[in-house]
């Protein structure tokens, strides 16, 4: 199942249906929950099971308290308070990775949606609008435990195939640098390689090695696109270290031999200047620039002037690129600059579609 699916049924589910996630480390399991987390506008709890001891998570005797009442309770974690006290999205990572006393507990928390008990033999209970997700690794490259059936039936249980376009829309919602993102849509078998399929040991692409890589390329202020046309030996090393060296390689050649990308700025604001380069774009070319103007006109109110210049590139992409700029310019729901364009581009629109459909 691809990301997107995953999220629409998660969203439909009530909250007491815990959700199971099943797949190979980094393709995104946790960036799924946090996202969960913020489209029921409620916070994230993480927790990582494998790290953890029995009493991590199962609690430690009370001894101050057991000296009061004479009665034997546990101190339970914090986080497992916290979704009992209030509602939250609970992720139990890497489950089939922890302790066998670790995973019992957090049998309980999935099965009973409760921990322990106070002196009064009351057991602690998740909110009722605590949400539970989990995830499990999968694959012949790790050492796991097998999933009990009687656990898996109480769980929305979902096999994780996540998409390069899964990826792409969230590497656009997160600021993933543009060159890594074009890559990765003309590259997309970089975006993971299956670790079983090389030596133990090799370093390998996946989606959260590419998150990481634009992490650590932020860091120290190194944008790929000023990079356009050089051969940068310090972009190679660091990439190596994140995701390989034949990914790596790739990367390194593409920033190398391409030219320097024209920004939403280019049409914008310098379309004199820009209009020659425009003239020899590829598809792939041209949709990246689309993308970028898609997010100007997310975030920015244009001018009459940069609507007029957003027009006359759209009628330098033909007729179906016409129509694919002005769909992608829809979506965003800008009526400011949905309205300036439509203006300009309305009649024509309406064209190119039609001819589409009389050639169909």
């Amino acid at each position: 199942m691809d990301i997107k699916t995953l999220k629409t049924v998660a969203k439909a589910l009530p909250a007491n249906i815990s959700v199971l996630m099943r797949g190979p480390t980094g393709i995104g399991k946790s960036h799924v929950a946090k996202s969960m987390a913020e489209a029921f506008e409620l916070p994230f709890v993480d927790v990582r099971l494998s790290t953890m001891s029995e009493g991590d998570v199962g609690g430690y005797p009370d001894i101050e308290g057991m000296k009061e009442s004479g009665i034997m309770t546990f101190c339970m974690p914090s986080w497992f308070m916290r979704a009992c006290k209030e509602p939250v999205v609970l992720m139990l990572d890497e489950m089939n990775r922890a302790l066998p006393g670790v995973q019992q507990s957090a049998f309980q928390i999935v099965l009973d949606r409760e921990l322990g008990n106070d002196k009064d033999g009351v057991p602690h209970r998740l909110h009722p609008d605590t949400r539970v997700f989990a995830a499990v690794n999968v694959g012949n490259e790790y050492d796991v435990n097998d999933m009990d059936p009687a656990l898996l039936r109480r769980f929305w249980v979902c096999d994780l195939e996540p998409t390069s376009d899964d990826w792409l829309i969230w590497a656009g919602e997160n600021g993933v640098d543009d060159v890594i993102v074009e890559f990765i849509r003309q590259n997309p078998m970089h975006l993971r390689v299956d670790p079983s399929s090389v030596e133990p040991g090799t370093v390998c692409p996946n989606p959260a090695s590419w998150d990481r890589l634009n992490q650590s390329l932020g860091h120290c202020g190194l944008e790929l696109d000023s990079l356009s046309g050089k051969r940068s030996d310090v972009l190679y090393s660091m990439a190596t270290g994140f995701i390989g060296v034949e990914a790596a390689i790739a990367l390194t050649e593409y920033v190398q031999n391409r030219e320097r990308v024209i920004t939403a700025e280019d049409i914008l604001d310098r379309w004199e200047e820009t209009q020659p380069r425009v003239a020899d774009l590829i598809a792939s070319e041209a949709t990246a620039i689309v993308e970028r103007l898609k997010k100007s006109c997310t975030d920015d109110n244009w001018s009459e002037d940069q609507a007029d210049r957003v027009a006359e590139f759209a009628r330098s992409l033909g007729g179906e690129g016409l129509v694919n700029l002005w769909n992608n310019m829809s979506q965003t729901k800008n009526l400011n600059n949905i309205k300036l364009l439509h203006a300009r581009l309305g009649r024509e629109i309406v064209a190119a579609i039609q001819e589409s459909r009389d050639i169909k």
